[in-house]
């Protein structure tokens, strides 16, 4: 097993500290964190002193997560989309498989909130959002509508 680096000298061999991993992320070092122990970069190396260090290899992973994060993607699709990331030798079927069902499951969501939008609107227009005390909004919540 080989011999942690001190701090100062991962650091010179091109490794990051947490801090500075975050900042070339854009991940938060909580969710760094997070994302370490669902084990989602693969093994971080540790300096003597027991700090975490990162390689360029590991900043990059964390702007794929973030990135697919901010995609929708659950941690379940972000861990099998890493995986076929990671493998040269994928199918690109399998990842477009993967973005069609997220994709289905997004459109679902928007007809889901469209209808949201649309029933509120339509109480909205019904209330006259005056000084008496009924109200077509608080009637449809209570089901009495």
């Amino acid at each position: 097993m080989p011999v942690p680096l001190e701090h100062a000298d991962a650091l010179e061999a091109g490794f990051v500290d947490i801090g500075a991993a975050s900042a070339a992320s854009g991940v938060s070092i909580k969710m760094i964190r997070h994302y370490e122990e669902l084990g989602l970069l693969g093994a971080v190396p540790r300096t003597a002193a027991n700090y975490r260090v990162y390689a360029a290899q590991h900043v990059h992973t964390l702007r794929f997560i973030l990135r697919s994060r901010k995609l929708g993607f659950s941690m379940d699709e972000i861990r099998t989309l890493l995986g076929l990331w990671q493998d040269r030798q994928r199918s690109s079927a399998a990842v477009k498989q993967i973005a069609a069902s997220h994709i289905a499951e997004l459109e679902a969501r928007i007809a889901e909130l469209q209808g949201m939008v649309d029933t509120l609107s339509q109480l909205t227009a019904c209330c006259a959002g005056d000084a008496r005390p009924d109200c077509p909004i608080l009637a449809d919540l209570a089901g009495q509508s």
